[in-house]
C-alpha cells in the first residue's frame, strides 16, 4: 500500500483499474473449468457484488463527499444530491443508447441468435464499466486533492471503491463467457469476449484521476457523480440479475447482498 501512494493519481488509477479489468478476465476464466455455473452460485455472486457496491458508495465516496463539501464551503446536502443524481441519470442516458440486453434461456433461439445478443451484452456492459473506471480513477485523484487529515480516509476509500468494483466485475466476466460457450463459441473466444468488458475501465479510471487532480472544486460533485454510478448499477443490472437466477429461491440473492454489504462495511468502519 505504502509503495503504491509513492506513484502519481492517475499511475495509482491505472494499476487500480487493471486489478479491475483482471477480475473480469479472472471470472471470464471459469470458461476453461466450467460450461455451467449453479444457479444459486451466480445468484449468490451477483447479489455479493451489489452489497459491496451499496456499501462503498456511501462509506468510500458519499460521506468523503459530504466532508469535502463542508470544507469546500458548499451546501453539503446540495452537491452530493445534485451529483449523486446526475451519476444515475448517466447511467440511464447509457441504457437508452445502448439498452441491456440480458441472455434468457429459450429454446426457439436459433444458437446464431443467442450469440449475436451476448456479443451486445458485451457491448452494454462495456458501456456501463466505463462510469466504474471513473468511480475508481475520481476515487484515487482524491488522495492528492485531499487535505492531510483526511488522507488516510481517502486512500481506504479509493482501496474499497476499487476492491468494491472488482468484486462486481467477476461475475459480469462469468454472466458473458459461460453463456457464449454454452451457445457453441470455443472456450478462447468466449474467455476472449468476456475478459474484453473491462478493457475501457483503464482508461476511465486515468480520465477520472486526472481531471479530478487538476479542478478539485469538483472532487465532492465528482464523488458523489461515482456513487451514483454504482447505486444505479447495483439496482438496475446486479440486483434484478441476482434474483432472476434463482426465482422462487431468491433468498441466495439476499444472503449474498447482505454478506456483500456487511463485508464492505467492516472494511470501512473498522479499518476507517
Amino acid at each position: 500500500m505504502t509503495y503504491l501512494l509513492n506513484f502519481a493519481p492517475w499511475q495509482q488509477a491505472l494499476f487500480a483499474t487493471l486489478f479491475t479489468w483482471g477480475v473480469t478476465a479472472l471470472g471470464s476464466a471459469l470458461v476453461f473449468a466450467f460450461k455451467t455455473i449453479r444457479s444459486h452460485a451466480l445468484a449468490m455472486m451477483y447479489g455479493f457484488a451489489a452489497g459491496v457496491m451499496i456499501a462503498a458508495s456511501f462509506w468510500s465516496l458519499l460521506d468523503p463527499a459530504i466532508s469535502l463539501a463542508e470544507e469546500l464551503d458548499k451546501t453539503p446536502w446540495l452537491v452530493v444530491s445534485s451529483g449523486f443524481i446526475l451519476g444515475g441519470l448517466f447511467l440511464y442516458v447509457a441504457d437508452k443508447i445502448i439498452p441491456a440486453l440480458y441472455i434468457r434461456h429459450n429454446e426457439n433461439e436459433e444458437p446464431p441468435h443467442k450469440i449475436k445478443q451476448a456479443i451486445l451484452l458485451v457491448f452494454s456492459i462495456t458501456l456501463h464499466n466505463i462510469p466504474e473506471g471513473l468511480a475508481v480513477g475520481v476515487a484515487f485523484g482524491a488522495i492528492q486533492a485531499a487535505s492531510s487529515a483526511q488522507h488516510a480516509t481517502m486512500v481506504l476509500a479509493a482501496v474499497t471503491v476499487a476492491i468494491g468494483i472488482g468484486l462486481q466485475n467477476f461475475p459480469e466476466g462469468a454472466a458473458v463467457s459461460i453463456p457464449l460457450r454454452q451457445n457453441g463459441m470455443s472456450r478462447p473466444r468466449a474467455f476472449m469476449y468476456g475478459q474484453a468488458s473491462g478493457m475501457v475501465e483503464p482508461i476511465a479510471g486515468i480520465l477520472g484521476a486526472l481531471l479530478v487532480s487538476y479542478v478539485s472544486q469538483i472532487l465532492p460533485y465528482a464523488l458523489a457523480f461515482a456513487a451514483g454510478a454504482m447505486i444505479y448499477v447495483a439496482c438496475k443490472e446486479l440486483i434484478p440479475e441476482a434474483h432472476a437466477r434463482t426465482k422462487s429461491e431468491s433468498h441466495w440473492a439476499i444472503f449474498g447482498i447482505m454478506a456483500g454489504f456487511t463485508l464492505m462495511m467492516i472494511l470501512d468502519v473498522a479499518l476507517g
